[in-house]
């Protein structure tokens, strides 16, 4: 009869502690949003300042004339024969989210491979460690050879710069699954493939998505240098165009798109990342 009494108390004192800290989360991630306006308004206020030390727009444009340039450079083509920027930011990021989708698959699919089979892992070891610290870019002049200077060597160059850090991201998370998980898994009767894409690749979700966020900061890497060195459209292509005729304004512009959408598509993983370990959500930052 106590017990029956006592768990109402109970239950609602539990509710109440799970309110708190999802209230203490809150102001946790409140806190950390105001911090990180105070610091981009500080740099902001550093740059604004040394643009009026400096007095030369073609150096470094003042924050104002940037914010203007950028958005008359959003519906307006620089050079009169170009499209304007927003059009460069979707072939740009049509090109990026071709290429990562098909390296993370690649990557996933061979590391996971690597995980399964000791022979396999033997056998593309070396291989995969001969290709991770070889530079992308030094192979765009070889893709064009190859592949011509139309869409195909960059989605390539994409591609060949994020399997590497997929293979090795997705490898070292699944090692690092208790092995417990699978046994218990097929004890209940799943085989070993289900066991490893049901079970032991959900469980390292969380360290591959974060080998997904490292892969796409390389991936727009990649890709805004090969837009600048063989392409005639893209934010690269308008970034060295707008640096041969000297318009520091239109550079910036293209930056900051490209921050922007780096800062998109990551907030974007980050969520993924938040849905895969759903304990995340009650960390404190």
């Amino acid at each position: 009869m106590t017990d029956v009494l006592e768990s109402p108390v109970g239950w609602r004192e539990e509710t109440v502690d799970l309110a708190e800290e999802r209230q203490a989360v809150r102001r946790a991630h409140g806190r950390r949003l105001v911090t990180g306006a105070v610091g981009l308004l500080g740099l902001l206020v550093a740059w604004q300042i040394l643009s009026l030390l400096l007095q030369d727009p073609v150096i470094l444009p003042s924050v104002s004339d940037t914010a203007r340039t950028f958005a008359h450079s959003l519906t307006n083509p620089y050079p009169t024969q170009s499209p304007p920027l927003w059009q460069d930011t979707l072939v740009s990021l049509k090109r990026i989210l071709v290429g990562f989708v098909i390296g993370v698959i690649v990557g996933v699919a061979i590391g996971a491979a690597m995980f399964s089979s000791r022979t396999a892992r033997h056998l593309l070891d070396p291989i995969v460690e001969v290709i991770r610290p070889l530079p992308p870019l030094a192979f765009i002049p070889l893709f064009i050879v190859w592949f011509g200077i139309g869409e195909l060597p960059k989605v390539v160059l994409i591609v060949f710069g994020v399997v590497p850090v997929m293979i090795i991201s997705t490898l070292a998370s699944l090692d690092d699954v208790p092995e417990e998980l699978s046994l218990c898994a097929q004890t209940l009767g799943a085989s070993k493939a289900y066991a490893l894409w049901h079970v032991q690749i959900r469980a390292a979700l969380p360290g591959i998505i974060t080998g997904m966020r490292i892969a796409m900061g390389g991936a727009w890497g990649s890709i805004i240098a090969a837009e600048m060195l063989a392409a005639t459209s893209g934010v690269g292509f308008l970034i060295v165009q707008a640096g041969n005729y000297l318009n520091t304004g239109i550079v910036f512009s293209g930056i900051i798109t490209i921050a922007l959408m780096e800062l998109a598509l990551d907030s974007g993983l980050r969520w993924l990342t938040r849905v895969a370990d759903p304990s995340r959500r009650t960390r404190r930052a």
